[in-house]
């Protein structure tokens, strides 16, 4: 599957129904923000809520799923395409999960011996504080690059409604967290909450 195509044939389809990115998330029961990320060719409709944007954008999931209009229906069942779709994208997010807890702890396994090297087999002094300091920074690089990656799978599940939140990079940056569980502003109840990552979205 070509996401680019899908994503551009998406925006069509919106664009001929006349409505906003917002419009369509809200008759979805999702953030703007995911329809964009559809749209730009970064991330696939989630399977349970496919059927329902097809039926908006009145088109099937056969032309969603090959980014263009049909005159022919294709011998493959719907279901099997949101089967392997499914699939697919699962194997995806798991692959792109599983990238950001290595380089999280191999950054922290680096970091710690470097601190730990650092404290017993350099002298005391301003050049083993800088090291320190210097090892502290280093592993910042690859957290930030860690929590690009967790932004770009899933959503963050509100406590209070069960809404599925999609912040961007910066409003993950600066949010409250613990592990991969973050204090975000829930656009759906308009309150603050802890919100527990789900790869879903």
């Amino acid at each position: 599957m070509n996401q680019i195509k899908i994503g551009k044939f998406i925006a069509e389809c919106r664009r001929n129904k006349n409505l906003t990115q917002l419009q369509l998330a809200e008759k979805l029961n999702i953030t703007d923000k995911a329809v964009s990320k559809w749209e730009r060719g970064i991330a696939l409709p989630d399977t349970s809520i496919m059927l329902e944007l097809c039926d908006i954008l009145s088109i099937n999931v056969n032309e969603l799923l090959r980014g263009e209009k049909s005159m022919q229906n294709d011998k493959q069942t719907n279901e099997q395409l949101l089967l392997d779709m499914a699939k697919e994208l699962e194997l995806k997010n798991k692959t792109v999960w599983k990238s950001m807890w290595v380089i999280m702890i191999v950054s922290m396994i680096a970091m710690f011996a470097g601190i730990l090297i650092a404290a017993f087999m350099m002298p005391e002094g301003v050049w083993q504080v800088l090291t320190i300091l210097g090892l502290c920074i280093v592993f910042l690089i690859p957290c930030f690059y860690a929590l690009k990656l967790e932004v770009s799978v899933g959503a963050y599940k509100c406590k209070n409604c069960g809404y599925e939140i999609v912040p961007t990079y910066s409003e993950a940056l600066r949010a409250m967290h613990s592990g991969t569980t973050r204090y975000l502003k829930c656009p759906n109840c308009q309150k603050r909450t802890w919100c527990k990552k789900v790869l879903k979205k």
